[in-house]
C-alpha cells in the first residue's frame, strides 16, 4: 500500500471558465491550490477556524464564503450590525490567513486575451489545472513527498461536472497531457483527486475560497487596496502567481 502523503491539497476557484460570454469587470479565470502540511492543519489550523467560528457565530457550523462575506449576505448578515463588528470579523480572518503555515499556488487565465491570441484555445480550467498541478508537483517533489499518495480535494459541482474535472486531472496526473515542450514527472507522485459536498465545512476548501477572488482581482487591479491579498501574499509559492497569456 502506497504510504499517504504528509501534505494535502484544497482546490477553489473564482470566475467562470467559460470563454463566452466574458465578464468585462471581472474576465479571468482564477484557480488556487492550497498546500499545507496535515500536522499543521489538524493541531492548529482547523481549531483556530472553529474559534473563529464559535466567536462570530456561536457554533462552528458557519461555512465561509468569500461571495458571502463580501455581499454581508446569507449566514453573513450579523455583519450589517455595525461596521466595528465587521471590521473585527475581517482581521480576524486575516490573520487566521497570516498566521497559516500554507503554500499558495495561484494561476490567473485572463479569459478575453486567451481568446484573442490563440484560435482554438484550451479550456481555462485545464490550463489553470495544469499550471497548478506542475507547481504542486514541484513543492511536493521539495518536501520528499516522492511516491506518496497525494490527496487534492475538490468541491464537488455535480456529477456530470466532478466526472469531466477527474478525467481532465486524471489524464494530466498520467502525462497524456502537455503544454510547450515541458514533461513534469507527475507519476512521481500518486494524485488522488476527492470531490466533497460543499456542505463539508472543510477548512481548507474555506481557506481556498477566500483566497481566489483576492488573487484574481491582485492581477487585474494591482494598484488597489487589497488586505485580503496583503494577508496571504507571502504565501504564494516562488515565482509567484502564474498568469496566462
Amino acid at each position: 500500500m502506497t504510504a499517504f502523503s504528509d501534505y494535502i491539497l484544497y482546490v477553489d476557484e473564482s470566475g467562470s471558465p467559460v470563454l463566452d460570454g466574458v465578464d468585462p469587470d471581472y474576465p479571468v479565470f482564477v484557480l488556487v491550490f492550497l498546500l499545507v502540511e496535515k500536522s499543521h492543519y489538524a493541531d492548529t489550523l482547523v481549531p483556530a477556524l472553529q474559534r473563529l467560528k464559535f466567536d462570530f457565530a456561536g457554533h462552528d457550523q458557519l461555512i465561509l464564503h468569500e461571495r458571502d462575506i463580501r455581499r454581508q449576505s446569507g449566514d453573513f448578515a450579523f455583519l450589517q450590525a455595525s461596521a466595528e463588528r465587521r471590521t473585527a470579523f475581517l482581521e480576524r480572518i486575516n490573520a487566521l490567513v497570516g498566521a497559516a503555515e500554507i503554500t499558495l499556488i495561484c494561476a490567473v487565465i485572463h479569459k478575453e486575451q486567451l481568446k484573442y491570441r490563440y484560435a482554438d484555445p484550451w479550456s481555462p480550467y485545464e490550463l489553470a489545472l495544469m499550471f497548478c498541478m506542475e507547481r504542486a508537483l514541484k513543492a511536493l517533489m521539495e518536501r520528499n513527498q516522492a511516491g506518496r499518495q497525494v490527496h487534492v480535494i475538490f468541491e464537488s459541482r455535480g456529477k456530470n461536472e466532478d466526472r469531466h474535472l477527474e478525467l481532465q486531472f486524471r489524464r494530466i496526473a498520467d502525462g497524456e497531457v502537455r503544454l510547450g515542450t515541458a514533461r513534469p514527472r507527475f507519476r512521481d507522485i500518486e494524485w488522488e483527486p476527492l470531490f466533497v459536498d460543499k456542505r463539508s465545512n472543510s477548512a481548507g476548501l474555506q481557506l481556498a475560497d477566500l483566497i481566489a477572488r483576492p488573487a484574481g482581482l491582485r492581477f487585474l487591479r494591482p494598484d488597489q487596496p487589497n488586505r485580503a491579498y496583503d494577508a496571504f501574499a507571502d504565501k504564494i509559492l516562488f515565482p509567484g502567481i502564474k498568469c496566462f497569456p
